[in-house]
């Protein structure tokens, strides 16, 4: 390598990761944009077995489905569209690097709001709602996948050589 010769050094992500948060951005969104919808119609045809322990019209009328007078179902259609656009392989492939920060962040706090509505179906409520446990899941696999989509992604020197 020469003196005037420049060093490249570009973060290498797994092939698999931008599709596979695309597809669970996706698929959150359309969960949530179904619960928020069925939120502003009054959970008027909601397909969900209404037994004692699954009860999707119990858990998305309760008071719990409201935070601070914001519809949670409307906050995960938000988070789900915020994930989507972040999840595009084109800001895979140029956004700066803090993004990914916003990703994992996003991710994480996602992931606190899950816990805080398991918490709200399983002890406030009484019941819990199908449609809300597809989100649930699929903001816990989108928070693995980002995590482990880091762990290996490494670094690729180009020394011009």
């Amino acid at each position: 390598m020469s003196a005037g010769s420049a060093v490249k050094v570009r973060l290498k992500r797994p092939g698999w990761l931008a599709p596979t948060t695309l597809v669970l951005s996706v698929l959150g969104l359309l969960d949530a944009a179904y619960l928020t919808y069925e939120h502003y119609t009054g959970s008027t045809s909601l397909a969900c077995s209404e037994t004692a322990h699954v009860n999707c019209t119990r858990v998305t009328t309760s008071q719990w489905s409201e935070l601070a007078g914001i519809p949670v179902a409307l906050l995960g259609l938000l988070f789900f569209i915020a994930m989507t656009v972040l999840c595009l392989p084109v800001v895979w492939r140029r956004a700066p690097g803090y993004v990914q920060q916003l990703r994992l962040g996003g991710a994480a706090v996602g992931l606190l709001m899950v816990f805080y509505l398991l918490w709200a179906e399983f002890f406030k409520i009484h019941a819990i709602c199908l449609w809300c446990t597809g989100v649930h899941i699929i903001t816990f696999v989108l928070l693995i996948v980002l995590v482990v989509g880091e762990i290996f992604s490494h670094y690729d020197v180009d020394d011009g050589a």
